[in-house]
């Protein structure tokens, strides 16, 4: 098991890249990068998905302690990303966590990347569908008086 900390600092060094160099490429400072690997903090989701880009992985991979493998979530970090941005983080966690459940359908199959994209778009767009029209139908309504 790996920390946060560790992990960035490990795939930063598998992509030959010194702390200014992955500052630049994720648009943060050099001490925010020293205290991410140091483990004296953790970025908020926005600076995760800018981190998790810079570095080639996924935001799942540095959030979990249990994952090993950096690739592990890439397939789905737009998707989950775009809800981010749509809709807030709480809706973004809720979609990470249903397309993590969703991907064991593709264990042991052949699925085409393809296929797989296509899925996982359906799946995040049906998501923010009934997302948008729970928002519309359970809103305080204004009195019109």
């Amino acid at each position: 098991m790996k920390s946060f900390g560790a992990k960035v600092k490990e795939q930063r060094g598998n992509l030959g890249l010194s702390q200014k160099q992955l500052a630049e490429k994720a648009g943060m400072g050099i001490r925010t990068i020293t205290s991410y690997e140091l483990g004296e903090r953790k970025p908020y989701q926005a600076q995760l998905y800018k981190l998790a880009k810079a570095l080639e992985v996924s935001t799942e991979y540095l959030q979990n302690d249990n994952i090993e493998d950096p690739s592990y979530g890439l397939d789905r970090m737009e998707y989950v990303e775009d809800m981010r941005k749509n809709s807030g983080t709480r809706e973004a966690l809720d979609l990470q966590k249903m397309l993590a459940e969703n991907t064991a359908l593709f264990a042991g199959g052949t699925l085409s990347e393809e296929a797989k994209d296509a899925y996982f778009q359906a799946v995040a767009e049906a998501y923010y569908d009934c997302k948008k029209a729970a928002r519309k139908t359970f809103s305080k309504k204004k009195n019109p008086q």
